[in-house]
């Protein structure tokens, strides 16, 4: 088989798993645990819990400081959207390949197993592990639970590490995290033709954006890595706000769920507690009316800021077109990757601008580059 009808087969097939991150991640993980398997590989499938796994893959000497590649499975819901064809099966056109994942990020899997098709994993003089995660895609869950497991058992993986989010193949070596908080409202339930009696939670929810305002304007001031980032300073969106139960009754309970995306340096925990402090005298006057306003963290995914000079960025400047490393605006697995010594780098092939979207699409050129960029990669730092 030829290495295009290798590639288009195999994304196919992957896209064809509808790995939104509510569901199951079994067949997929079976599916990549055999095709690693024929290519002589060791796998190793690590359950998250009721059909979740990650996945770790491994050729060359154990020990050896080669090369790590990193990947999620999961892939955003559909509903809602209007696509041009079922985004669950791959089509083809205008030189371009459709469905949900071709970008973000199955196009990039289905490069990695297409270039150790021209490798002898057998020859390799330093390690190569692959690492492909589950629920990456609502808080990189499932790389934070590999990381934790790694950690207790003293595991290594090997340092240099590329992790294949759409980047146009343009090496990046730094993204703000991604921190998921919520602030729960309590007031008094009443009938509604006493609004005296009760204490509005949804009216207590009003006051609390606005002094969330207060803190976004705050740490818009507070600046850092301009040289990289768009928005050099922690961004706030106040997504979700869910209350009441009736409209004749005054609503006792009102939920906010928002994000903050930390920069590096700065941890989930300070956000927090600059989140409580901010909410503090409103805190205070709802308890004397029977109420309360507490903040809570729900899910971190942080920052990373690879070390500028590190050698898989030297790798690719050399394999590449040379442009200087820069950030992405978005989290990923990277942040969590780096807790365990790795220098992660983003780089793969597709752009991020049509991820999420409908009709979610990467050129066929793209994706091949994408495989001869891999395939010199991994000779380079494993052969």
């Amino acid at each position: 088989m030829r290495s295009s009808e290798s590639l288009h087969t195999t994304l196919a097939r992957l896209i064809a798993f509808p790995t939104v991150s509510d569901r199951p991640t079994d067949e997929i993980v079976a599916y990549l645990a055999r095709r690693a398997e024929d290519r002589g590989m060791r796998v190793e499938v690590i359950p998250s819990g009721p059909d979740k796994a990650n996945l770790v893959v491994r050729a060359g000497p154990d020990g050896t400081d080669g090369l790590t590649l990193s990947g999620h499975l999961d892939v955003v819901p559909t509903a809602g959207q209007a696509w041009s064809s079922d985004p669950f099966v791959m089509s083809e056109r205008d030189g371009r390949l459709f469905g949900r994942g071709t970008c973000d990020m199955k196009g990039f899997v289905a490069a990695v197993v297409t270039a150790l098709e021209a490798i002898d994993v057998s020859a390799l003089k330093r390690e190569l592990a692959l690492v492909w995660t589950h629920d990456e895609e609502v808080g990189c869950c499932g790389s934070a639970l590999l990381v934790e497991r790694f950690l207790r058992e003293g595991r290594r993986l090997p340092r240099q590490a590329l992790i294949g989010e759409p980047t146009s193949q343009q090496p990046k070596r730094m993204h703000p995290g991604h921190s998921t908080f919520a602030v729960r409202l309590q007031g008094r339930a009443a009938h509604s033709s006493r609004p005296s009696l009760g204490l509005s939670a949804i009216k207590l929810a009003r006051e609390a954006l606005g002094a969330i305002e207060v803190l976004e304007e705050e740490l818009r001031g507070e600046r850092a890595h301009e040289d990289l980032l768009e928005a050099p300073y922690t961004v706030v969106n106040v997504g979700e706000i869910s209350g009441g139960s009736a409209v004749n009754i005054v609503p006792e309970h009102c939920l906010l769920r928002l994000g903050m995306r930390a920069l590096p340096g700065q941890s989930a925990a300070e956000l927090l507690t600059r989140l409580q402090a901010t909410l503090a005298p409103l805190a205070a006057r709802a308890a004397t009316e029977g109420g309360s306003v507490q903040a809570e963290l729900l899910r971190e995914a942080p920052a990373l800021l690879c070390p500028d000079g590190t050698p898989l960025l030297s790798d690719l400047e050399a394999l590449g077109d040379g442009g200087a490393p820069g950030a992405v605006p978005f989290a990923t697995d990277g942040g969590n990757l780096a807790r365990l010594g790795l220098d992660c780098v983003i780089c793969g092939p597709g752009s991020i601008d049509l991820a999420h979207r409908p009709d979610e699409s990467i050129g066929i050129d793209e994706l091949h580059a994408g495989v001869d960029l891999l395939t010199r990669l991994i000779r380079r730092r494993c052969m």
